[in-house]
């Protein structure tokens, strides 16, 4: 059964190694991006005020396998998807399109909200086809100058009618 639940039942570090986890496919991931991810980590540990209003794990039958987390500072503008992760031995099954209509239900629950952004890159192909999936559409491609060996950016949109 799925759930989806606080950061705060997990232990700290828990992020950390699921963002490694889900991107170990690419050893360059780890070495470009590991003190970005040991830093979100901390901050989440460290601010759950934050944590619990806007992320959450996904648990499967007991079994923490991914994360998912936004960025709603720029309200009403837009809301920006963080990161979001399944780990790779649950990959392939649905789980993180779970994850991410949750994600979404959630966000849209924001009075007045204009749209939800998230950025990918090339590399990561079942994340650009689970955005879609639950309706985000492409809107660019960027060059990639920080880690080439991902790809270029992709940016998607999804715009919310006012109702």
């Amino acid at each position: 059964m799925i759930e989806f639940k606080k950061i705060s039942e997990f232990p700290k570090g828990t992020l950390y190694q699921q963002l490694v986890d889900a991107y170990s496919f690419n050893d360059h991931c780890k070495k470009a991006w590991d003190d970005l991810w040991k830093e979100y980590d901390e901050f989440f540990y460290m601010n759950l005020d934050i944590t619990e209003k806007y992320s959450f794990i996904t648990v499967l039958d007991g079994v923490p396998i991914g994360h998912i987390s936004w960025d709603p500072r720029n309200r009403p503008d837009y809301v920006e998807m963080g990161h979001y992760c399944i780990l790779t031995q649950y990959k392939g099954n649905g789980y993180g399109k779970l994850q991410l209509q949750e994600a979404i239900r959630r966000i849209k629950e924001y009075n007045g909200l204009k749209k939800i952004i998230v950025t990918t890159n090339e590399m990561t192909l079942p994340a650009q086809k689970s955005y879609e999936s639950v309706g985000f559409k492409k809107v660019r491609e960027r060059v990639n100058h920080e880690t080439p060996f991902s790809g270029h950016y992709i940016d998607y949109e999804m715009i919310l009618k006012n109702e």
